[in-house]
Parts: structure tokens; sequence; C-alpha cells
């Protein structure tokens, strides 16, 4: 007969706080998004009638910069919690997920530093 209950088989099996800041932080960066995407879509369709030289003006002005950096902070960061869980929930060998966790990181930190220097480059070049 067995006397413990489903507690006891969960304990030490990890803590549902992290869950949590997870999920806030998610959601948080999908709140920041928002405004950002919906201001970085109007500029596009602006840009596309822009020649280069006007596109490199609005890339270098301060405000256009630091909102692009925070665009591509926001979405990097978004795409690997998103990632993320998908793995965690889809996902049930433990190497396979553990190598889909660290290309997740590894490819989000990547493309996300690479857009950034690109911006950064475009914007402090003259």
């Amino acid at each position: 007969m067995k006397y413990r209950t489903a507690l006891h088989d969960v304990r030490g099996l990890g803590s549902a706080k992290d869950g949590t800041r997870h999920w806030w932080i998610q959601r948080i960066t999908s709140l920041a998004l928002v405004p950002l995407t919906l201001w970085l879509a109007y500029y596009l369709a602006r840009i596309a009638s822009m020649g280069y030289e006007q596109a490199l003006v609005w890339v270098r002005s301060p405000l256009t910069s630091v909102l692009l950096l925070s665009t591509i902070l926001a979405l990097a960061y978004h795409a690997k919690l998103g990632l993320q869980v998908v793995i965690e929930d889809y996902v049930h060998r433990e190497g396979v997920k553990l190598a889909a966790l660290i290309g997740v990181n590894f490819l989000t930190l990547l493309l996300g530093l690479a857009s950034a220097l690109a911006v950064l480059r475009v914007a402090l070049a003259g």
C-alpha cells in the first residue's frame, strides 16, 4: 500500500516561481512590441519611397536608432522565450531538448547582435 501523496512525488523537480517570471517577461516584451512594430511598419512603408541617402539620414536619427535597437532587443528576447516554451513543451528527449535550447539561445543572441551591430554601424558612421 502506498501512503505517499502526489506532492511528495514532485518535490525537488523544480520551482514554479521561474515559470511565472518567464510568463510575465514574455507578456511585457509583447506589450512593448505592439507600438514598436506599428512604428516600424509605418516607417518601413515610408522608407520604400525614399532614396538611399534619405534612408541613411532616417536611421542616423538618434530617436530612430534607439527605437530600432529597442525593437531588436525586445524581438530577440521575446522570440527566445517563445521558442523555449515550445521546445520545453513538445520536445521530450532530453538530449535533443538541451541541444535545441542551446541552439535557440545561440541563434537569437547571434541574430540580435548582428542586427544591433548593423543599426549601430549606420547610426555612428557619419
